[in-house]
């Protein structure tokens, strides 16, 4: 009988300490994200920051979702997107947000989301005349349309057969709108409006909103199925009981 009680004993022991070893020792993520307000953003504005020196939507509820499923994440802040997509899509254990998850982009990341919406709106001056009813419309009154070089919108743009005139930070698209550098801004909304309004710009104007999406966290590809798993179920626990919105308040 002691036998048997020292053996179940041990097989208890065992399965604990496997549930407890699943991910390696030492594991963490190493998340990397860009300024992209109201989703993710650093404190001071620069375009390098760590931890606490960065805020938003995405940042609070991404480091939420690490606590709550008990995985260790370190926040990175970067420039420019492209070189932290590129991490991100090839070196284990790392991740990057917020993304669009389109069809292009499915197969090369493991996905943790929605983290938020994100339209993809024309927006015009104040003052603008301009009659926009599609995308072909755009095209056939040959408008110079402003957008973020690497984002997801100027590179649909881009498949769609147009040429848009690319900026560095999305943010200089609201100065080239405003001095007549391009006639339309490509940009997500809120975000887009967002940017304008630390610009104290205000007022312009919504020409044509020609997507609806959301965003995502796009982990490597090689990232273990038991993370991604634990994240998305933080997330959903987080939706479901509120703070997921209790997040975008803050904010928006």
């Amino acid at each position: 009988m002691r036998k048997g009680f020292w053996a179940g004993l041990v097989g208890l022991l065992l399965l604990t300490t496997a549930a407890r070893a699943e991910l390696p020792a030492g594991y963490q993520l190493t998340l990397l994200t860009e300024n992209f307000p109201p989703y993710n953003f650093a404190v001071d504005g620069k375009n390098f920051a760590r931890e606490d020196n960065l805020k938003g939507i995405a940042v609070d509820m991404v480091r939420e979702m690490c606590q709550r499923a008990g995985i260790p994440c370190s926040l990175t802040l970067r420039f420019p997107w492209e070189r932290i997509y590129g991490t991100a899509l090839n070196q284990v254990d790392h991740g990057v947000f917020v993304t669009a998850r389109l069809p292009e982009r499915e197969a090369l990341f493991k996905w943790v989301g929605p983290i938020g919406p994100d339209d993809w709106v024309l927006l015009g001056r104040p003052d603008s005349r301009l009659q926009v009813r599609s995308l072909d419309d755009a095209r056939k009154q040959q408008l110079k349309i402003g957008a973020y070089r690497g984002d997801a919108i100027a590179d649909s743009l881009v498949q769609q057969g147009f040429t848009p005139e690319l900026a560095l930070r999305d943010q200089e698209n609201v100065q080239r709108l405003l001095k007549g550098e391009i006639d339309v801004w490509a940009t997500g909304d809120p975000a887009g409006r967002y940017l304008a309004r630390q610009e104290d710009v205000s007022g312009l104007k919504t020409l044509l909103r020609f997507n609806s999406g959301e965003l995502f966290l796009a982990l490597n590809k090689q990232t273990p199925d038991e993370v991604v798993q634990k994240l998305q179920k933080a997330l959903d626990e987080m939706r479901q009981t509120g703070e997921v919105q209790n997040i975008f308040n803050r904010y928006l």
